[in-house]
């Protein structure tokens, strides 16, 4: 009798946490939510085992039904229309589920250090001049809160928000700007998901497992000491907040990351590649990648910020579906490692993104690359990548910052006469040239543009050891 009452009990005990498993969902599926336009989109959660959902769609008042699993999950896929909204999306089991105000369009990763971090809260008051200009504009906001993890998480605690004049506030100013720039051309609703943490090297947003099978990338992984402001060991901001996040379809990200990696920038365009492959490979999206090149700093180690430079240029061309955005000449104080002018990079990774994802002509979106260098005599040509520019223009009589050098390595200031996409390079004290280098330091700004306005990248035509001192 007794094992009877028992056995009872247990059934009873069973079916009364059976009734209570709800369906959850994570929370960047919420109310408020940006939803990526006409295409397939996940929707996922847990429930009890085996708990049949049905899922409806206001767009199309289209019913599906999906069967959680026996690890008390389940996912699903909806077909997205044209942007436009508000819709809802209802699930339906032991528990119903309503999400509210929903609109479809475009969404992206806001991601990075403090560069990418920076907003109201933080000094950018300059985007007070926005408040009032909110209400017209369709963006959300995603915020993701600062934690690590030692393995990937499956949810994060955040929510979508409205962007208005307090929800704007924490987020970033990079991130709006890009955001109204979108909104503003493509005419529909943005959603943005800031995922940045200030003073982070790159590692900690790469899988561990990557860095650690690379050795040049897990000696200098190892090589970095903690800190009390942030993480620095692999993988840590990327399992706890970009793994949560790869289900949810997304059309592209942003990225300003860099000035924690200047003190061994030899391996960051290789840590940044196996980044981006490990974030594409996740979210099975060969996603636009449109970064910021660090501004010019009066840094205390010789070069380094030149070196990091150069290694995002190096990045930028060996992946695809990928831009860099240039920022020197709009830096100010070389003494900031966080230039105040956030209005222009966003604007600027905007037009990158209208241009190269949204087919938009914008002659000049991008800055001229350094492409290859000839020398005849006592003359350099250098020519560059322009892509649809009008072509070079120089803002002043002569030009800033480049330099020329013979077989010894010492390099003068150079004078050049500028053409359409090449510059021809000489000194009276290089007979024979053997190397050009423009803006190639740690505070350089330069003065040669395309004639939208766009700074040509800092470059340099040899591959002479550099060192990295001390500056005394």
């Amino acid at each position: 009798m007794k094992k009877n009452i028992t056995f009872l009990f247990s059934i009873l005990l069973f079916n009364f946490f059976v009734a209570k498993a709800d369906i959850r969902l994570p929370n960047v599926l919420a109310s408020n939510m940006v939803l990526q336009q006409k295409s397939t989109t996940k929707l996922w959660g847990w429930a009890s085992p085996a708990e049949k959902i049905k899922i409806t769609t206001s767009w199309d008042n289209k019913t599906i039904e999906v069967t959680a699993t026996g690890n008390a999950d389940w996912q699903a896929s909806v077909q997205t229309p044209a942007a436009g909204g508000p819709y809802t999306i209802s699930f339906e089991g032991q528990n119903k589920v309503v999400l509210e105000d929903i609109l479809i369009g475009e969404v992206w990763v806001c991601g990075g250090q403090s560069n990418m971090e920076w907003s109201y809260n933080q000094t950018i008051k300059s985007i007070k001049e926005e408040f009032g200009q909110l209400s017209g504009l369709k963006i959300r906001l995603f915020q993701v809160p600062k934690s690590t993890s030692k393995s990937p998480q499956d949810d994060l605690q955040a929510s979508w928000k409205v962007c208005d004049s307090n929800t704007l506030k924490a987020f970033s100013a990079i991130g709006y700007y890009f955001g109204k720039k979108l909104n503003q051309n493509l005419n529909v609703p943005i959603g943005l998901i800031g995922s940045n943490w200030g003073g982070t090297p790159a590692e900690v947003w790469t899988p561990e497992q990557l860095v650690n099978a690379d050795t040049s990338l897990k000696t200098v992984a190892e090589k970095r000491a903690q800190v009390a402001w942030w993480p620095v060991s692999a993988g840590l901001a990327y399992n706890s907040m970009i793994a949560p996040l790869t289900n949810f379809n997304i059309a592209g990200v942003i990225w300003y990351q860099g000035e924690s990696n200047r003190d061994f920038p030899s391996t960051y365009s290789k840590l940044l590649g196996k980044m981006l492959d490990a974030w594409r490979n996740k979210w099975q999206k060969d996603f636009p990648f449109y970064f910021v090149q660090i501004a010019p700093f009066k840094s205390a180690i010789d070069n380094e910020v030149a070196l990091l430079q150069e290694q995002q240029a190096k990045f930028l061309g060996q992946n695809t579906n990928a831009g860099m955005v240039v920022v020197s000449d709009i830096t100010g104080d070389v003494t900031n490692i966080h230039p105040t002018n956030k209005k222009d990079v966003g604007t600027r990774l905007g037009n990158l993104a209208l241009s190269k994802t949204y087919g938009k002509i914008i002659p000049g979106a991008g800055s001229p690359l350094y492409q290859s260098v000839s020398f005849n005599g006592a003359k350099a040509q250098v020519t560059f990548n322009i892509g649809d520019s009008k072509g070079l223009q120089l803002q002043g009589e002569n030009i800033d910052e480049l330099f020329l050098a013979g077989q010894d390595g010492i390099f003068y200031p150079a004078k050049a006469n500028i053409g359409k996409n090449i510059i021809t390079v000489s000194s009276n004290q290089v007979k024979s040239p053997k190397a050009v280098r423009y803006q190639f330091s740690n505070t350089g700004i330069g003065n040669l543009k395309n004639k939208e306005g766009l700074p040509v990248a800092p470059f340099r035509t040899d591959n002479w050891e550099i060192g990295q001192t001390k500056i005394k």
